[in-house]
């Protein structure tokens, strides 16, 4: 098994440390709702995590949410409301609509502000050690001892700050030395420190996450590919001087990223289709489809043609879920097809193997789709018939798919969002909220959502 590692540039047999496979993927920052480049990201992750649990590895995946930074808190001012009270809203959001994606959930989700005391305690690890130093109040990292600063981007430190966005700091020893500790300003969340109050940088809390939920060194580190530089490059320095290991991380995956018109899809710039107005428009099995047909080291561009086109690639593959022998006499189509099936599982595994190659992989599942089609009009076993599309529906789960009919889908989809509902509905009632209650009752009516009391609890089912 070949995987594509961006530290060493050239794909690499795949050999993890141990058991089990210790996977870490940089989270999102929980400031606004979740848009279709967070799902490219994680689907990406998702299906090399399904296919390496398939090939029968173990794995520990842990996935972060940044808490804390500068957007999440001029955008809490904005609202009037705590940098808490907004990113407990929107964690919620993301996990609801991860779910609704089909993306497994990560064993572990930590989180910056619950991690205070690990990230203290590896800056001043970094002071001790002479590779970090405080400067009114911050505390910034000495790129310059680092001799291999730059090895993941492959570029000079000269080069890397001819071409970099500096972060400002009038107590730097050098314009490229970066920030893990934060001096606090007036009206902003902080902690105490030995340097003073303030609130973690950017990069350390992966470090410090890393250390604390997988270990010194793991397998698999995963982003998109604009994480690059500078968070995962400041990653790899400051956990490595750290620790003292090499390599922090045995193997570097980075997605494309996904485009609407001619720029990253991002939330900064407000260019964004949001992952549940997709879901809705084409369901989950479309967009995964969508993602799936480009390697995930390219980048995508979003268009609804694209997307309806994965719809319609979706329903090829249902209808050969739904397939039925003709009325009529059977023929020794059986034994062909069992080779079919064979073959594109052979064919699937393979491509799967040569660096997650998922284009590759689900011309396999169409091909296999078509046959069972092609047999079934001409007349077949029911057993092989059974066999074959059993073997699609396998290869489809591997990556994520249900294939479920639209009904079915659309039910797993909304179970979060509904759920949700749900629950607030009774927190409403619990707090004699009656009317804010029966308000949510009746709108989920109206989307054709039955709600019933029990004395075990409230339950839903979709209904006239």
């Amino acid at each position: 098994m070949k995987v594509y590692n961006t530290l060493s540039k050239q794909k690499e047999e795949f050999q993890p440390a141990g058991d089990p496979v210790k996977m870490y993927v940089c989270g999102v920052t929980p400031y606004d709702t979740a848009h279709v480049g967070h799902a490219m990201s994680y689907v990406t992750f998702d299906m090399i995590r399904r296919y390496l649990e398939y090939k029968g590895y173990h794995l520990k995946v842990v996935q972060n949410f940044t808490d804390i930074d500068d957007k999440i808190i001029a955008r809490a001012n904005r609202l009037g409301i705590s940098p808490e009270d907004l990113t407990k809203r929107y964690i919620e959001e993301y996990l609801t609509d991860m779910d609704a994606l089909g993306i497994k959930r990560a064993d572990v989700y930590p989180r910056a502000t619950q991690e205070i005391d690990k990230i203290i305690k590896v800056v001043q690890g970094l002071i001790d050690k002479g590779m970090a130093y405080e400067s009114g109040g911050d505390v910034y990292f000495r790129v310059t001892r680092d001799p291999d600063y730059g090895k993941l981007s492959g570029r000079s430190l000269r080069e890397m700050e001819a071409g970099a966005r500096v972060e400002p700091g009038a107590g730097k020893e050098d314009p490229m030395d970066f920030t893990l500790w934060k001096a606090a300003k007036p009206g902003e969340p902080h902690w105490p420190s030995p340097w003073g109050e303030g609130r973690p940088g950017w990069h350390i809390e992966c470090t410090a996450m890393v250390l604390r939920y997988l270990g010194e060194q793991i397998d698999i580190h995963g982003g998109g590919q604009d994480l690059i530089f500078p968070h995962h490059e400041n990653e790899i320095a400051q956990s490595e001087s750290y620790t003292g290991l090499v390599p922090f991380a045995r193997y570097w995956f980075h997605n494309g990223l996904l485009q609407l018109g001619e720029q990253k899809m991002s939330k900064s710039l407000g260019n964004l289709v949001t992952v549940r107005e997709a879901l809705e428009q084409y369901g989950a099995d479309a967009v995964r489809l969508f993602i799936l047909t480009s390697h995930y080291r390219s980048p995508l561009t979003y268009t609804d043609e694209a997307l309806e086109s994965a719809a319609r690639g979706v329903e090829r593959l249902r209808t050969a879920m739904r397939a039925a022998l003709r009325q009529g006499t059977e023929t020794t189509e059986g034994t062909d097809l069992r080779q079919r099936a064979q073959a594109a599982k052979a064919g699937f595994i393979q491509a799967m193997d040569d660096d997650f190659n998922s284009p590759a992989a689900l011309a396999q599942l169409f091909d296999l789709a078509r046959d069972i089609n092609r047999a079934a009009e001409q007349g077949t076993s029911a057993e092989a018939l059974a066999e074959a599309k059993q073997t699609l529906a396998e290869l489809a789960g591997v990556l994520g798919f249900t294939l479920a009919e639209p009904e079915q889908e659309r039910a797993v989809e909304v179970k979060p969002f509904v759920d949700l509902l749900v629950e607030m509905r009774q927190e409403l009632r619990r707090a004699k909220q009656y009317q804010l209650a029966d308000r949510v009752r009746q709108q989920l009516g109206e989307l054709g959502v039955i709600l019933e009391d029990r004395p075990e609890g409230t339950v839903w089912r979709f209904g006239k």
